[in-house]
């Protein structure tokens, strides 16, 4: 007979709760904390107020006593019991295992290169080391994580930290038409000359040796970029998934606020909410722009270097009014 699989006597127990004691301030802390990750709350008798979060409840009594119980227990202390909230200086299990994410720098997102209607927006987000603390004890991390009711609020929190610093670059729908429309136009071009304009305008507010990419393409087409403008002394690095760190992903934040923003006031023109990325509601959205305001307005919707727009205005017949080429024949993706 097998005999029962125990842990070893000197694996330490996961912490599957925890107590403390905090003043009214720290209470106030704590709440607007679990408010800004957009948890659900509670109602708990005798409590101040309670909160879900993930794999972790948080229940704040009258007496001062908060109890954090669940299977998110040990991360929550780890992550969340920052100096903003119980004023003991400690670190978080992110800053002990990865303590570059700690260091002032620059991190580099954008938001809306794959979305039919509206901009490509390039973000900047510059933070020293008590600014990205902050940003992490506000729950920040990749937007592609986050529910869009929440970017908006975390956007704020973002450019409103102290140290730290965001910059954006987004052109109009006919501007960036205008652009891709020119020979040789190249979308990663364009979205490197981006990120160069919103990192030197961060850089001018608050200077930092280095930042982080998440990186788009294996050409390093913004550290070119950056040469040409005179920006010879920053170390820009670059890699996928970069979202990882937290100020790449408070850029990313920032980023996706703006392309939300944008795609409000096109929805309010629309008389509707215009829908992402390029699913056939899509295109059946971009048929009834062209019939409200003409094939032409189309172009101040949506990318027009998009095959969907090729394909959705040759199937209406309207290419003599919105004369598009024709795209080439799709054949692979490449970075």
């Amino acid at each position: 007979m097998a005999k029962k699989k125990t842990s070893h006597p000197a694996e330490p127990k996961k912490l599957a709760s925890y107590t403390l004691v905090l003043n009214d301030a720290q209470m106030d802390r704590l709440r607007g904390w679990c408010e800004g990750r957009g948890w659900e709350a509670k109602t708990v008798p005798y409590a101040r107020f309670g909160f879900k979060g993930t794999d972790v409840n948080v229940t704040a009594y009258e007496s001062r006593k908060v109890v954090i119980a669940g299977k998110g227990t040990e991360e929550f202390v780890a992550m969340t019991l920052e100096p903003e909230i119980t004023g003991e200086p400690k670190l978080g299990y992110d800053e002990v295992h990865n303590p570059e994410w700690f260091e002032p720098h620059a991190g580099l997102d954008e938001s809306g290169k794959g979305d039919f209607f509206g901009p490509v927006v390039a973000a900047t987000v510059i933070a020293d080391a008590a600014g990205i603390r902050a940003l992490v004890g506000a729950g920040v991390k990749d937007s592609k994580k986050i529910a869009d009711s929440q970017i908006m609020k975390l956007d704020q929190i973002v450019r409103q930290t102290a140290g730290v610093t965001a910059e954006l670059s987004v052109f109009s729908m006919p501007q960036y038409n205008e652009f891709m429309s020119r020979p040789r136009a190249n979308l990663n071009k364009l979205l490197a000359w981006q990120h160069g304009i919103a990192l030197i305008k961060a850089l001018q507010k608050q200077p930092v040796a280095r930042g982080l990419l998440d990186q788009f393409t294996k050409t390093p087409l913004v550290q070119q970029e950056l040469k040409r403008k005179g920006v010879t002394d920053f170390d820009l690095a670059m890699r996928t998934k970069a979202e990882s760190d937290p100020v790449v992903a408070a850029a990313s934040i920032v980023a996706r606020a703006e392309y939300l923003r944008v795609m409000r006031r096109l929805s309010a023109r629309f008389g509707s909410d215009l829908q992402k990325g390029a699913s056939a509601a899509v295109k059946d959205q971009a048929v009834q722009i062209m019939d409200k305001f003409g094939a032409r307005a189309l172009g101040d919707f949506a990318k027009l270097h998009f095959r969907t727009a090729y394909e959705v205005v040759k199937s209406a017949g309207r290419l003599h009014e919105l004369p598009l080429p024709e795209p080439k024949e799709y054949t692979g993706f490449k970075r």
